[in-house]
């Protein structure tokens, strides 16, 4: 039984006897056969090639990684490595592997030597476990088994899905949060006197909203509009934003205490991942040189200038999907389709960011491809290094192409677009869009709605069919029955390897990004949870439905559609961490902004203590904010139009001498009032007070939750005690003899 444990399987072409190819691949198998290694051929449409390592080799690496003190020199402690370490072990000395042509397996799979080279997945207690309890849609809701995923998948694998799991069980208190927000917003606020009196407003006229072909309108038309905007907008959003900032550093702490508690239990605080790296290279070649750190100035400067231009890239083309927004506008608004012209923004709006979303999927790979290009350049010497580099660079670019677009609606739209008779616009011919009459905050609703649900709906799907369609299609390219039945000799017994290794073949690749991959999917969507979520209190609750998909999607993947991972060692979700924490800054300072800037909290306010009938006299029956509406619109005068624009100046049967727009500026020329200034100096105030409040609380949270429990600290302090006195013991039992 023992005989048929292999650790690895190659897969190659049968190649000609004498090629090129086939040299190449026989001194590949002969420098694993010097090393000790055992090797077994089935041949069936391709060669499979079974490795299994000699003992040996885990003997070296248990007596270099132990602690000295600690080493027991008994054999018994030698037969036990893990096989993830085993797997682990294997994989680096097949990668570094060198042939007498200075070639690496690496090299030998580009040129085509060898097809695949992985793990296999075993059918063990453990595979059982984690089948049914949890790759499969029926467990969506029970805890995961992180200990024999660990077991299975490596630490790394293990710590993704605790940190996700720990991620979406905080969710939930968001999602309560954003809920309830929301609720009040629709309950309380909608009614709001601000809505009431845009829905009273039939006698406010409004300036067209484009140049030609547009009539003037009636405020009371956007009635419906008004209230949804106050569903959104309203003071309920404010408390909303600073507990999501709170949640948000929460959420960090919680985790860093989870993560060493787990780390205590896996024993990896003594683990060091250069050490086990220089480790593995002594043992695959005693005579190796360690490779040292470089650091280049001249490098790094190339790679930042080289970034800050693929960021500039990536601004340009949300700029590019402005003037989308703005023709489009131009052009919907002159359409002879009735639909068309009449909600022309909102069609706008929603074609923009359908448009957004495949500018992101299309630049999601231009990034990924210039972050490696980047990180060839810097030369990291460890593969972590080479990961964190990455990391931070692919981070950048997708937080651009994901943000880029919001963070314009959300704190230029309708700011720069000059105003009537005097617009600014693009060529000297399209109009720069307006915000909406009743505020800005609901064109960033939804802009945030449709990426959310579809990025969550297409891409899961896509996640998800994808590897499921190509497993069925390598599973239909089944070989031929063997020649031998067709000739009439006896078929030899089938070998219960090939079965096996053919099974594990089919599956789909793996490769070192497939985690990063997740990681990455889930920190963006981290992000959208975090730093706009004061537009869109719904984030976090869809963000908790997906995750809880995401996980049990996830499983089924790495169980049942893909071949096994390689598992790796980590002590935490490494860079992952900073990233998260950059974050948290970032939705302070996102949310605050758009408190201050998008929303029309600020200017509610001004208007209710300095402008509104209270602020006159002491009303106490009346609401502050009636006669905000009024007071929040400018008067133009129509005979000041710009002399292309062609608008009739009747509308109703009446002729119009004015009409109105949302702004603070005199009638008569224009400039800004003095209400204006005021309202300008009050979100500055209100900004910096709200992120020096928010980041005072995250400091004081971070600093009331330990990040490591006491019960581990106690632990690692009576195992240091009791590894000091057995050295003491030993000593003096060493003096005495």
């Amino acid at each position: 039984q023992n005989e048929e444990k292999w650790d690895f399987v190659l897969v190659s072409n049968i190649h000609e006897m004498g090629s090129e190819k086939e040299i190449k691949r026989k001194k590949f198998l002969d420098e694993l056969s010097k090393k000790g290694f055992t090797i077994k051929k089935i041949e069936d449409t391709k060669l499979f090639y079974g490795v299994r390592a000699p003992q040996h080799i885990f003997w070296k690496y248990q007596s270099l990684l132990t602690n000295p003190d600690s080493r027991q020199r008994n054999s018994s402690a030698q037969q036990d490595v893990p096989v993830t370490t085993r797997i682990r072990v294997v994989h680096f000395i097949l990668q570094n592997t060198v042939t007498s042509d200075l070639e690496k397996l690496h090299d030998l799979m580009k040129k085509k030597v060898f097809e695949a080279a992985f793990p296999l997945h075993k059918k063990e207690e453990i595979t059982k476990i984690l089948k049914k309890k949890w790759a499969r849609w029926r467990v969506l809701f029970k805890e995961q088994p992180i200990e024999e995923i660990r077991c299975y998948f490596g630490e790394k694998v293990a710590l993704y899905f605790a940190w996700l799991g720990w991620y979406t069980y905080l969710l939930i208190f968001a999602a309560l949060a954003g809920l309830a927000t929301i609720t009040a917003g629709a309950i309380v606020f909608s009614s709001s006197q601000v809505s009431k009196e845009i829905c009273d407003a039939n006698n406010t006229i409004m300036c067209p909203l484009c140049d030609q072909n547009c009539s003037f309108w009636v405020l009371s038309d956007t009635c419906t509009y008004a209230k949804v905007t106050h569903m959104i907008d309203n003071e309920a959003t404010v408390v909303f934003a600073i507990f999501m900032a709170i949640w948000a550093t929460v959420f960090l702490e919680l985790w860093k205490r989870e993560r060493a508690t787990v780390a205590t239990n896996w024993d990896l605080y003594t683990w060091d991942e250069e050490e086990e790296e220089l480790a593995l290279q002594l043992i695959n070649n005693p005579q190796h040189e360690p490779r040292l750190y470089q650091h280049s100035y001249f490098r790094s400067t190339i790679v930042l200038i080289l970034a800050l231009l693929m960021v500039l890239v990536l601004i340009g083309i949300a700029h590019a999907l402005v003037i989308y927004r703005a023709v489009a506008m131009a052009l919907f608004m002159q359409s002879e389709v009735n639909l068309l012209s009449k909600h022309a923004d909102v069609i706008a709006v929603m074609t923009g960011a359908v448009l957004h979303y495949i500018t992101i999927i299309v630049m999601t790979k231009v990034n990924w491809h210039v972050a490696l290009f980047l990180c060839e350049l810097e030369k990291p010497r460890t593969f972590s290094q080479r990961e964190n580099s990455f990391t931070v660079k692919i981070f950048i670019f997708q937080f651009f192409t994901n943000f880029s677009s919001l963070i314009y609606i959300a704190f230029f739209l309708g700011r720069i677009n000059g105003h009537p008779g005097h617009y600014v616009r693009i060529a000297g011919h399209w109009r720069l869009e307006e915000c909406h009459p009743s505020g800005c905050i609901t064109d960033l609703f939804i802009q945030m709605a449709v990426i959310m649900l579809l990025k969550q709906t297409i891409s899961n799907i896509m996640e998800y069919l994808i590897p499921l369609i190509s497993h069925q299609l390598r599973k239909k390219q089944k070989p031929p029955k063997k020649r031998s039945v067709m000739l009439g000799e006896e078929e030899e017994a089938e070998d219960p390897c090939k079965k096996h290794w053919l099974r594990n073949y089919e599956l789909n690749e793996v490769n070192v990004f497939s985690l990063f991959n997740e990681y990455l999917e889930i920190v963006i969507q981290y992000s959208f949870t975090t730093i706009f979520v004061a537009a869109f209190p719904l984030a976090p609750l869809l963000a908790l439905i997906n995750n809880v998909i995401e996980i049990h999607m996830d499983a089924i993947k790495m169980m049942r559609l893909s071949r096994r991972m390689v598992p790796r060692k980590a002590k935490d979700i490494g860079i992952w961490l900073q990233v998260l924490e950059a974050i948290g800054i970032l939705a302070v300072i996102g949310n605050g902004l758009v408190i201050a800037i998008t929303s029309d909290f600020i200017p509610v306010q001004v208007y209710k203590y300095m402008y509104s009938p209270c602020a006159r006299e002491n009303h106490t029956s009346m609401d502050c904010s009636t006669g905000y509406i009024n007071n929040s619109l400018s008067v133009f005068h129509i005979q000041d139009f710009e002399p292309h624009t062609k608008v009739q100046p009747e509308f109703n049967g009446k002729q119009i001498k004015e009409c109105r727009y949302r702004d603070y500026r005199n009638a008569d020329d224009y400039t800004y009032t003095v209400q204006f200034w005021h309202i300008f100096a009050a979100r500055l105030a209100f900004l910096i007070l709200f992120e020096h409040v928010a980041l005072c609380v995250k400091l004081i949270a971070a600093w009331y939750i330990p990040d490591v429990p006491q019960k581990v600290k106690n632990q690692i302090l009576k195992d240091k005690h009791n590894d000091l006195r057995n050295g003491l013991s030993t000593a003096e039992y060493s003096t005495e003899v």
